[in-house]
């Protein structure tokens, strides 16, 4: 098993040196399953392992002169190894290790994005279960609807991003492949027994059946589940900037000592990595389109990938892997206010609870209609206005006290009611 390398921070993994070391891994391991084969000699490949090496800048300055980037690598390695280069890259084309050494990339990359998922998973955790009581308002088209918790909020994130950590274990099988199938993928020049070979030792497996390269529907999967990711992340980070706004102030991002919001006026705390978040999601929302175009390849292969992937997947992978990180903190660190979130429950004298009284009343036998033309009345009146009471103008009815006795009214406004079935919630996310 060739020894694979150190999960080094996603921006190394993106290097020029690491490129071509998983490129050197490829071709070593190919070496390794042609000499298990009998197909070259034993003694060459130990000396391949041991003398094979490049240097970045080299392969740039033969490239600048072959114009081919494999065979720049490939002159700048046996360089150091020798006559016992000649067995290197035999029966492959140029494909077979670009795509298989990008497999080790994308797997190494998602298996980074996987650990800060699951970072995020717990602090999102520990976020619902602190909150799981904290009672507010929830809110449909940006207004007051019903009473919630804003642990209740925070499951709904936990589940979402529960649903990414299954996705990404799917998408680590469905990238974690590789060909050394030759010219076309048809094998001509190489058996797929070495294919075999190579990518147990890379910790791949052989893609089903390639052409010159590996069909870019497993890319764009790959760069359309990080957009998934990252529309997440805003998500949590859209609806954090609509909850700092100073009209709400439910909750707001950590100001640090001597951080300043703004050079003009000294009293602003603006919600600056939720809208950083925002605009970066944007960005690998973009890719996944790229990722899309990529597909359509002429016959067995062009390389009009080449050039986009170059660009895309190293960003995508730098911008979901710096979401994580960035949303992580973020909610970890979260300010929430719980005496704001009951002020603006109570706002206008309850009318987030109209619907408890519109079904207490049809409760009493009376009729729908005219239970919530009741009902919305004193909710208009109340509504959007200072002194506005909707609790005062319901107990004042007389239409409402003919049906409701003060104890069944009071029991209306009762946040507790809507809280009946939260633990059935938490149950099944086993908070």
């Amino acid at each position: 098993m060739i020894e694979r390398y150190t999960l080094p921070e996603m921006g190394n993994l993106w290097t020029e040196t690491y490129k071509l070391k998983t490129w050197l891994q490829v071709e070593i391991a190919v070496c390794e399953a042609q000499a298990e084969l009998g197909y070259i000699p034993s003694q060459a490949v130990e000396e391949i392992k041991a003398k094979a090496n490049f240097d970045p800048k080299r392969v740039l300055e033969i490239e600048a002169e072959v114009r081919h980037d494999v065979i720049a690598f490939l002159t700048n390695v046996n360089e150091y190894v020798g006559d016992a280069g000649r067995y290197i890259h035999l029966g492959l084309t140029s494909s077979d290790v670009l795509d298989t050494a990008l497999g080790l990339q994308l797997v190494a990359s998602l298996d980074l994005i996987s650990q800060h998922l699951e970072e995020l998973i717990q602090v999102i955790r520990l976020k619902a279960r602190e909150h799981r009581y904290t009672v507010m308002t929830g809110r449909s088209h940006g207004i007051h609807a019903e009473p919630m918790t804003f642990g209740f909020k925070l499951a709904g994130w936990l589940a979402e991003v529960l649903r990414h950590q299954e996705r990404l274990k799917v998408l680590r099988e469905t990238i974690a492949v590789g060909k050394i199938s030759g010219a076309v993928g048809t094998y001509a020049n190489i058996e797929p027994r070495v294919e075999a070979i190579a990518c147990e030792k890379l910790g791949l497996k052989p893609d089903t059946a390639s052409t010159q390269v590996i069909s870019r529907d497993r890319h764009a999967d790959y760069v359309q589940q990080l957009a998934l990711v990252a529309a997440s992340i805003e998500r949590f980070a859209v609806e954090i900037r609509n909850l700092q706004r100073t009209d709400v102030l439910e909750v707001e991002e950590f100001f640090a000592k001597g951080q300043k919001g703004s050079s003009a006026m000294p009293h602003k705390r603006n919600p600056i990595r939720s809208e950083r978040l925002t605009g970066m999601a944007r960005l690998v929302r973009s890719h996944a389109g790229a990722a899309l175009e990529n597909v359509a390849l002429w016959h067995e292969r062009d390389i009009s990938h080449s050039s986009v992937e170059r660009v895309i997947l190293p960003d995508a992978c730098i911008l979901t892997h710096f979401m994580l990180v960035e949303i992580t903190g973020l909610v970890k660190n979260l300010l929430v206010y719980p005496e704001n979130m009951a002020r603006n429950l109570n706002c206008y004298g309850g009318v987030v609870f109209s619907q408890k009284v519109l079904l207490a009343l049809i409760d009493k036998g009376m009729n729908r209609e005219e239970a919530y033309a009741i009902v919305q009345e004193s909710a208009h009146t109340a509504w959007n206005k200072p002194e506005g009471d909707f609790h005062a103008l319901i107990t004042q009815n007389p239409r409402v006290t003919q049906n409701l006795s003060p104890a069944e009214i009071e029991a209306c406004f009762d946040p507790q009611q809507h809280l009946r079935h939260l633990d059935q919630v938490y149950q099944r996310l086993g908070i």
